[in-house]
């Protein structure tokens, strides 16, 4: 991987110092991003790996390289029309994929335009490359079995043709299913129909009084059978994050169990990557001085 800044030639996976590169950006974007929520009455949590990050290490997992955010789904939504009316000066982006506008992400992201960080996987996209962090919706769980099951299968459905692939770890019989399912609707309208239907679908029950649990749905399987009982997100606790307080679910220890089991147990030393492969990054410059030359190039 290489990069033009003042961190020329180095690597996610070798240069400790190139990475905390990385980490302090996203760090910026976060101060960004927590001020228009904040103005605005967001709320939002620190979770996944951020939060294990907040709580074992005070800061960032040292080999991570983002920084994730839950929100209830009623804020979550409020972003984009949020976002419109903000008078920015275009130096950041509110990202969701729409029925114009594909992301290849089922979550919204917050984008820092003046940067480049270009996925391996996605060198070949016309997309926005800046450095990101990611926002997760949390939607409440029906207490009835049957409409949780059903929800499920809508958020299966939503991930299938919102991001437009077939499951690749789940076994030959879901990856085939998933197959036969984008050959049936194969035009990105009809797609794009499709998803939003059941969107609507798995996010139609909203939190009340009677609500027992939250899950978050924008994800992979793993962790969409999550249920995590919604005192949990009653209130938020503050923690530190390297230089920052930062708002967590007040029963952040119980959220990571059920999410990660002994989170506080560090991985073998070989799993200590970034969990993003990277092809190109460069902190200092705008990834759209690179279109044609580090992604979307002609062959």
């Amino acid at each position: 991987m290489e990069n033009v800044g003042s961190n020329k030639g180095a690597s996610l996976n070798n240069s400790v110092d190139y990475l905390r590169g990385v980490q302090l950006k996203s760090l910026e974007i976060f101060k960004v991003f927590s001020e228009f929520c904040n103005e605005r009455g967001l709320r939002y949590f620190l979770c996944g790996g951020s939060l294990i990050g907040a709580v074992r290490h005070k800061g960032f997992v040292p080999w991570d390289d983002d920084i994730d955010l839950f929100m209830f789904r009623s804020d979550y939504e409020k972003l984009a029309s949020e976002w419109e009316l903000y008078n920015n000066n275009g130096d950041y982006s509110m990202l969701r994929t729409t029925h114009s506008i594909f992301c290849d992400t089922m979550l919204t992201q917050f984008s820092d335009n003046n940067t480049t960080f270009i996925k391996s996987n996605l060198a070949g996209s016309d997309i926005n490359h800046g450095l990101k962090i990611e926002i997760i919706p949390l939607d409440a769980a029906p207490n009835s079995w049957l409409q949780r099951k059903a929800q499920m299968f809508w958020a299966i459905v939503f991930c299938l043709y919102n991001r437009g692939f077939a499951p690749e770890n789940k076994g030959a019989l879901a990856h085939m299913a998933g197959l036969a399912a984008l050959k049936l609707l194969r035009s990105p309208e009809k797609r794009y129909r499709a998803w939003r239907f059941a969107e609507k679908q798995m996010s139609k029950y909203p939190i009340s009084d009677s609500t027992k649990n939250v899950t978050e749905l924008c994800v992979t399987y793993k962790y969409m059978k999550n249920l995590y009982p919604i005192e949990i997100f009653s209130s938020q606790a503050t923690l530190k994050f390297e230089s920052l307080p930062i708002c967590a679910p007040a029963g952040y220890h119980e959220y990571l169990t059920i999410a990660f089991g002994d989170y506080m147990q560090l991985p073998d030393e070989a799993e200590r990557l970034p969990k993003h492969p990277v092809a190109f990054v460069d902190l200092e410059n705008s990834y759209l001085c690179y279109k044609g030359i580090k992604y979307c190039v002609p062959e």
